[in-house]
């Protein structure tokens, strides 16, 4: 997916400008479905398959508008924006995959507790989108 976007964007000579604000969308939209996934399954006080939806969903345009700032920055940047993002999808894709197997195996204990997991999570996400957002001011 996120290789057809570039490719659109790159194809339609789009601007750096246009690459950016196109990115700030998708994360922020990562931003909304996670924290509906997250959020939802905190008040609900179990995991169901539709929170699953949102966690997944939030990690694709999460991974896909980092992809756009990925190759506009020309690669990783080294920076605690950088490192606290490469952690933040890596637990995204952690959390999604942890999520997937503990609703597969039915298992009630870890379904009414993985919440704890989750928010934990979210708030280690926050961090990157908050300093990216502060950097691009």
């Amino acid at each position: 997916m996120r290789v057809l976007i570039l490719e659109c964007l790159v194809e339609n000579g789009e601007t750096m400008e246009t690459q950016a604000f196109f990115s700030m969308i998708l994360i922020t939209l990562a931003l909304v479905c996670y924290s509906i996934g997250v959020w939802s399954e905190r008040f609900a006080g179990r995991l169901k398959g539709w929170h699953l939806i949102f966690f997944w969903t939030g990690f694709v345009f999460d991974t896909t508008g980092t992809g756009i700032m990925m190759e506009m920055a020309g690669g990783l940047t080294f920076d605690i924006h950088g490192f606290t993002g490469s952690v933040a999808i890596l637990l995204m894709l952690v959390h999604a995959i942890w999520a997937s197997i503990v609703l597969a195996r039915r298992n009630e204990r870890a379904i009414v507790n993985f919440h704890r997991f989750s928010v934990v999570v979210w708030l280690i996400w926050l961090i990157p989108y908050l300093t990216g957002f502060f950097i691009s001011m």
